[in-house]
C-alpha cells in the first residue's frame, strides 16, 4: 500500500491511451517543484502492478517526448521498480523553466496547459498562461534542472586525459555542471555516462523520405562519444570518386570532408537542448543536418553568416574547446563558406537546416585530390616498400601526408582523411609506439619526423 495522493505524487492503474497520462506531467511541469507518477498503483493506494514493465518503461519514454512541448529532454525520468511485491513504474517530473508546457497536439490554450492544485491536475487560464510566458526565464544549459541526479563521468575524465589535461575534485563546479543549488543540470546531463539523449540518423533510398532504410540512434552516452561516433558515420558514408588522369589517379569525397564536420559540431554546439536534438539525414542526392533553435535572440543572419557568435551554450562551448572538437568562435562557419556558399543554409525561427548537395561531377578545387589523388599514386610503393604491411589505411595516409608535409597539423589530418579527430590521435599514437614516427617541437611551430 502507497501513501495517498497529494500534490507532488500521483496514482494511475495504467498508462492510458488517452492523454492523461501527459496531462498530469505537463501539471507537474508547470508547478514549482515537479512531482512523481507511479503507474501500476490504484487511486486508493493498493498496488496493482504493470504486466510488462520494461516494454511499458520505453513506451512511455517516448510518448511524453513525442506529445509535450517544449521538449522535455533532461527533465523527466521513466524508471522501473518494485513495490509491494509487483513491478510499477516511477516517472519523476521536475519543473520546468519553459513554462508554459502544454500537450502538443492541443496547443498553448487552456485546454493543452495544466497546473498542479492539491491532487489534481486542473486547465491553466489564459491569464495563467500569460503570466507564466512573461515569466520564462532565458534558459541555458546550466540552469536547467534534470530529474536523474545519479551521474558520473569517467568518460568525460578520459577525454580530458588523452589531451593531457586533468579534472580535479572541482570539476563539477569548473564546468558549470550544477545549478544554483547544487542539483546536476542539464549540461551534466548530457555530459555524464549515462543519460536518455540521443543524436538521430537517418538514410533514405531515394530524394524524399518515402524509403527509410537506415534509422540508427547515437547516443545515451557521454554527448562526446555520440559525436565522434556520428563523425565516423559521416565519414562512412562520404563516399569517394575517382578521375584517372595521364599523370594520376584524382579522387574527391562526395561531400566536403571539413565543411561536414564543422556543420555537424556547429549543429550540436548550438542546438537548443530543450526544444529537440541534431538531426542528420541521407539522401540519394544530399545530406541535411538539423538543429532546432534557429538563431539566437539578437544574433542576425549576416552575422550568423560573418562568424560573428552568440553562444547559446556557452557552457557546451567551453567543454568542446577543451577536448578540441572545436577551435574557436566562428571558424567553424568560416570553413564550411569557403567550400560552399550560403544557399546551403535555411534558417528559420525554429530550425537552422545544412544541405550539403552530393558533387555529381569531378571538379576538381584547389586542394583536392592531395591525399588521394598525387599521394594515393604511392602509397604502395612509398609505404609499403618501406613500412611494414601491419598497417591500417588510415596509418598509411597519416604516414603519406606527413611524408607530404612535415609540419602538416592535426586539423589539417582530419580534414584530408576525413575521419574524426580521437581517430587521428589513436593512431598516431599506435605509430609512435612502433617507431614509425615522431613529433620534435611544440604542437604549433614543431614537425614530425619519419623514423622507418
Amino acid at each position: 500500500m502507497a501513501n495517498l495522493e497529494s500534490n507532488r505524487l500521483e496514482y494511475k492503474r495504467e498508462a492510458d491511451k488517452g492523454d492523461k497520462l501527459e496531462k498530469a506531467v505537463v501539471a507537474f511541469l508547470n508547478y514549482n517543484g515537479g512531482g512523481e507518477i507511479l503507474i501500476g498503483v490504484d487511486d486508493d493506494g493498493s498496488v496493482v502492478g504493470v504486466a510488462n514493465s520494461d516494454a511499458e518503461q520505453r513506451k512511455i519514454t517516448d510518448r511524453l517526448g513525442n506529445n509535450i512541448r517544449p521538449k522535455i529532454l533532461g527533465l523527466f525520468d521513466v524508471v522501473a521498480e518494485e513495490m509491494d511485491g509487483k513491478n510499477i513504474i516511477r516517472i519523476v517530473v521536475s519543473s520546468g523553466m519553459q513554462k508554459p508546457y502544454y500537450i502538443r497536439k492541443k496547443g498553448m490554450t487552456e485546454d493543452g496547459c495544466f497546473i498542479r492544485v492539491g491532487a489534481s491536475a486542473q486547465p491553466m487560464t489564459e491569464a495563467m498562461i500569460e503570466r507564466q510566458l512573461q515569466h520564462r526565464q532565458a534558459n541555458s544549459l546550466a540552469t536547467t534542472p534534470v530529474s536523474r541526479q545519479k551521474l558520473t563521468f569517467e568518460q568525460l575524465h578520459i577525454y580530458y586525459n588523452e589531451l593531457g589535461l586533468t579534472l580535479n575534485d572541482q570539476f563539477e563546479e569548473n564546468l558549470d555542471l550544477r545549478t544554483g543549488d547544487s542539483s546536476y543540470n542539464l549540461l551534466a546531463y548530457l555530459l555524464a555516462d549515462s543519460n536518455g539523449a540521443s543524436i538521430k540518423v537517418a538514410k533514405y533510398a531515394g530524394t524524399d523520405k518515402i524509403d527509410l532504410i537506415e534509422n540508427e540512434e547515437y547516443g545515451y552516452r557521454c554527448l562526446i562519444t555520440s559525436i565522434y561516433r556520428v563523425l565516423d558515420k559521416l565519414a562512412v558514408e562520404n563516399k569517394t570518386f575517382a578521375k584517372i588522369t595521364p599523370r594520376n589517379r584524382l579522387e574527391r569525397k562526395l561531400i566536403n570532408p571539413v565543411a561536414l564536420r564543422e556543420a555537424f559540431i556547429n549543429a550540436v554546439v548550438h542546438n537548443d537542448y530543450n526544444l529537440g536534438w541534431p538531426v542528420v539525414e541521407f539522401f540519394s542526392d544530399r545530406v541535411t543536418i538539423t538543429s532546432t533553435g534557429g538563431l539566437v535572440e539578437g544574433l542576425s543572419q549576416e552575422d550568423f553568416f560573418a562568424g560573428r557568435s552568440m553562444l547559446r551554450n556557452r557552457e557546451l562551448m567551453r567543454v568542446f574547446k577543451d577536448v578540441e572538437l572545436v577551435e574557436g568562435l566562428g571558424s567553424g562557419m568560416r570553413r564550411i563558406l569557403e567550400a560552399y556558399d550560403r544557399s546551403v543554409f535555411e534558417i528559420t525561427p525554429s530550425f537552422i537546416v545544412v544541405t550539403f548537395p552530393y558533387a555529381s561531377d569531378f571538379e576538381r578545387n584547389e586542394g583536392d585530390g592531395t591525399v588521394n589523388g598525387t599521394v594515393n599514386g604511392t602509397v604502395n610503393g612509398t609505404v609499403n616498400g618501406t613500412v611494414k604491411n601491419d598497417l591500417s589505411e588510415t596509418q598509411k595516409s597519416i604516414l603519406l601526408l606527413i611524408n607530404a608535409n612535415k609540419g602538416i597539423t592535426i586539423d589539417k589530418m582530419v580534414a584530408e582523411i576525413a575521419v574524426s579527430r580521437r581517430t587521428i590521435l589513436r593512431n598516431i599514437k599506435i605509430l609512435t609506439e612502433k617507431n614509425i614516427i615522431k613529433r620534435e617541437g611544440s604542437d604549433k611551430t614543431g614537425q614530425w619526423v619519419t623514423l622507418n
